[in-house]
């Protein structure tokens, strides 16, 4: 059994699976659209939760809340199921095929076997389509893959059952109901004027001042935890930014592609303006994260760095204050 099923290749897991369910659908939303319309655009530091032995670090909101968001503000209801038993799992997804529904799923990336060795490591909020199947072989629509790919049934457990932080439990979600109509500017604006609420959040974990925070805390870390734990907790940071999705700087780049499609859709060129200043401070994360690679490889170094990626960080902190408080007035 195989659903026609069209895929799309994406930036980013969450806003591909979107995009794609909703095209074949018929509702042509694309990937900066659902990102900017589900308020990814996010900065979370969580010093007290341990991920690979150094502080969390997050630069979206939590697993499926993108797609939660924009289907609330679209009037789309979409059906979510965990499960404690596989069986149960692959009999539910199985069945969902027959009837002709595309499913999505949470998964483990880890065991992924379609991914270079290098990208697989222990995170468990990655998505996916599956359209089809034949015989033992499930047909995978993986966003961030350039073609499609398939997955034996033991390997498809293997992820949706992935042990750790954030376990997926066979999690699976398909689009239930759609309206006859919505108000596409309605939802631009308030999932505008959340990414701005968040961002510009008065506590210390969340947004600008999280980011203020880390700041600081690069500061004291190479007296305080030594210069080897330093630039284990760094590199963490970066690989949360560049390989988890597109992560700090590439969903600046994908807010920027929002904002502009948003401005010619509301025919408001402020928020056209607002596009090319995202690009900028995109710009100004991944240098960022070039810096830090350098320290981490060695390449860079001396006791004024960890100062100076400090300031980096407190640049991008006001440059993202001035930002969101100036998008917020436009809607």
């Amino acid at each position: 059994m195989k659903i026609d099923f069209e895929h799309h290749q994406s930036a980013h897991c969450e806003n591909g699976v979107i995009s794609n369910l909703l095209k074949y659908r018929g509702i042509a939303i694309s990937e900066p659209m659902a990102f900017g319309i589900g308020s990814g655009l996010f900065f979370v530091y969580l010093p007290f939760i341990k991920v690979n032995f150094a502080p969390g670090f997050s630069y979206r909101p939590m697993p499926g809340k993108i797609f939660r968001r924009l289907a609330k503000r679209l009037g789309i209801k979409v059906h979510h199921q965990r499960f404690s038993s596989p069986e149960r799992a692959k009999v539910i997804l199985d069945e969902k095929l027959r009837q002709g529904i595309p499913v999505g799923l949470q998964v483990g990336v880890y065991h992924l076997t379609y991914f270079p060795d290098e990208y697989r490591f222990h995170f468990n909020a990655h998505n996916l389509v599956i359209y089809g199947k034949e015989a033992e072989n499930y047909l995978v629509s993986d966003p961030v893959m350039d073609y499609p790919t398939m997955l034996t049934e033991k390997e498809l457990e293997r992820v949706r059952f992935a042990k750790g932080a954030l376990p997926p439990k066979g999690h699976l979600y398909y689009l239930e109901r759609l309206p006859d109509n919505f108000d596409l500017e309605k939802a631009i604006k308030k999932g505008i004027r959340q990414t701005c609420n968040d961002m510009l959040a008065p506590v210390p974990i969340v947004g600008v001042a999280a980011m203020r925070w880390v700041a600081r805390n690069i500061r004291k870390w190479p007296q305080k935890i030594g210069l080897k734990k330093t630039n284990h907790y760094l590199g963490q940071l970066i690989r949360m930014q560049e390989e988890i999705g597109t992560g700090g700087g590439g969903f600046r780049f994908i807010y920027a592609a929002f904002l502009q499609e948003a401005g010619t859709l509301l025919n408001n060129p402020a928020l056209t303006q607002h596009s090319e200043e995202m690009t900028g401070i995109g710009d100004a994360w991944r240098d960022f994260a070039l810096d830090i690679s350098r320290i981490y490889k060695n390449r860079k170094s001396g006791e004024d760095v960890y100062e100076r990626l400090a300031d980096q960080l407190l640049d991008i902190a006001k440059r993202e204050k001035e930002f969101f408080e100036k998008l917020k007035r436009c809607v």
